[in-house]
């Protein structure tokens, strides 16, 4: 069983936003770890991956990433 916690419904609407607009991202999250990390990433797609929902997204660099939903602390658009 896995131990995701749901989001709220509009920081879930946020993410989706974006998505389909093609805009950037400021975002602050943890990994499995509990390490914490923060980048502009480009939100590509939502999903879900063994019962927990995941924004997959590239970073800088090109390189895929893949977010679980209740890791990320906080996103805004990219000022």
């Amino acid at each position: 069983m896995s131990d995701y916690r749901p989001i709220a419904c509009a920081r879930y609407d946020g993410l989706e936003a974006a998505i389909v607009r093609g805009l950037p991202l400021r975002v602050r999250w943890r990994d499995e770890a509990g390490g914490g990390h923060e980048g502009v990433i480009m939100p590509l797609d939502l999903g879900v991956r063994e019962g927990a929902e995941y924004l997959m997204a590239r970073d800088g660099g090109g390189h895929p990433l893949s977010l679980r939903l209740d890791r990320i602390e906080s996103f805004g658009p990219v000022a």
